[in-house]
C-alpha cells in the first residue's frame, strides 16, 4: 500500500473541519452536546445570578440603574470567560482534542464551529492567551473600578473594550477570508456557535467605547473650560 494511503487510512476519524484535518488525538465527548451547553449556561447562569447581587448592594449609588447593572454584570461575565474559559484553551491547547474534562468538552463542543482550536492555529493561541491573561485580569479591575467609582473606570473600559472589538474582528476575518474552511457549514454551528457566541464581543465594546468617549470628552472639556477660566481670572488680578 501507498505510503499516502496508509497515512490516511491511520487518521483519527472526527467530525471537524476540513475534513483532512489531523487530530490523531481527537477522543469523542462522553457529553451530548445538550449536557454540554446546559453546564455552560449553567455556569453563566451562577455568575450572573451572583454579579447582581453584588451590584444590588450599590443600586443607589455607583450601579445605578439596569443598564450600569448590566454592564457591571458584562465585565463579571467577561472576566470568568476571559480569564478561566479562553485561559483553559491558552494553556491545554495541544492535547484540547482529547482531553475529557468538563472544559475540555466544552472547547471540542464549540470547535465544531471553528477547528482551530483543536489545532492549536497559531492565531487563535495567540489571540486567546491575550484575551485571558490582559482582558480576564482588566474586565475583573474595569468591574471593580465601576462598582468603587473610581476615576480610571473609563480609561480600563476603553481600553478593555477596543481590545474585545479588535481581536473579534481578526477573529472572524482571519478565517472568513479564506472562505470559513474550519467551520462546519451546518447553519446551527456556522450562525448560532460561529456567529451568534462572538457577536456580542463586537456589538457591546462598541456600545462601552462610545460611552466611554463621551464621559471622557466631557470630563476634559471640563478641566479645559476651567483652565480657561482660572487663566481669565488671572488677567483680571
Amino acid at each position: 500500500m501507498d505510503s499516502s494511503l496508509k497515512h490516511a487510512a491511520a487518521r483519527t476519524v472526527h467530525p471537524y473541519y476540513p475534513v483532512d484535518l489531523i487530530l490523531n488525538h481527537y477522543v469523542p465527548n462522553t457529553y451530548t452536546m445538550n449536557d454540554t451547553l446546559t453546564l455552560l449556561f449553567s455556569t453563566f447562569g451562577a455568575i450572573t445570578v451572583g454579579a447582581l447581587v453584588i451590584a444590588h448592594r450599590k443600586r443607589d449609588s455607583t450601579v445605578k440603574g439596569l443598564g450600569n447593572q448590566l454592564t457591571f454584570l458584562w465585565f463579571v461575565m467577561c472576566g470568568f470567560i476571559h480569564f478561566f474559559l479562553e485561559g483553559y484553551f491558552g494553556v491545554f491547547h495541544e492535547t484540547l482534542a482529547g482531553d475529557q474534562s468538563p472544559l475540555g468538552q466544552v472547547w471540542k463542543e464549540y470547535s465544531l464551529s471553528d477547528s482551530r482550536y483543536l489545532s492549536s492555529d497559531s492565531f487563535v493561541l495567540i489571540m486567546e492567551r491575550i484575551t485571558a491573561f490582559a482582558w480576564g485580569p482588566l474586565a475583573f479591575y474595569t468591574a471593580y473600578a465601576m462598582y468603587s467609582n473610581s476615576p480610571s473606570r473609563h480609561v480600563a473600559q476603553i481600553i478593555l473594550s477596543l481590545g474585545q472589538l479588535y481581536g473579534c474582528t481578526l477573529y472572524y476575518l482571519t478565517t472568513m477570508v479564506e472562505g470559513s474552511p474550519h467551520c462546519d457549514p451546518h447553519p446551527y454551528y456556522y450562525y448560532f456557535y460561529f456567529g451568534f457566541f462572538n457577536i456580542f464581543w463586537m456589538v457591546v465594546p462598541s456600545l462601552l467605547m462610545h460611552n466611554s468617549i463621551k464621559h471622557l470628552y466631557r470630563a476634559m472639556k471640563w478641566v479645559h473650560q476651567q483652565e480657561a477660566a482660572g487663566i481669565k481670572a488671572k488677567k483680571l488680578e
